[in-house]
């Protein structure tokens, strides 16, 4: 897994935009003007968002992940090397929360995702 493998799967999501905002080579992937997922300068994984902090604190109890700096307890980091289809689900999952907190009317005009 790497920087390219979350670009390609990102770029593909529905009103999925890419940026730098902080300077120096960090990938942040919004939807809606929101973030999903986050790769940072040091590139050592992909920050993404989950449920809530139970559920953040369970994937780094299990070893899914690690605490992800300078985020809300709800995000984790997922370090490159692991299971690409693991990696993939959690963008998704990510993405989607995300997606489901935009205002109804920008929902409503960006296009379905494709469930694989």
């Amino acid at each position: 897994m790497t920087r390219a493998t979350v670009n390609a799967i990102c770029k593909d999501l529905p009103g999925a935009e890419v940026s730098d905002p902080w300077g120096g080579g960090h990938d942040a992937w919004k939807v809606g003007g929101k973030m999903f997922a986050c790769i940072g300068a040091m590139d050592q994984g992909v920050a993404v968002k989950t449920a809530d902090p139970d559920f953040a604190a369970m994937m780094i109890e299990n070893g899914d992940a690690v605490k992800a700096r300078y985020f809300h307890r709800s995000w984790v980091l997922i370090e490159w090397g692991g299971d690409p289809g693991f990696l993939r689900d959690r963008i998704l999952v990510s993405y989607d929360l995300i997606r489901s907190k935009l205002p109804k009317k920008l929902r409503e005009e960006l296009a379905a995702r494709d469930a694989g």
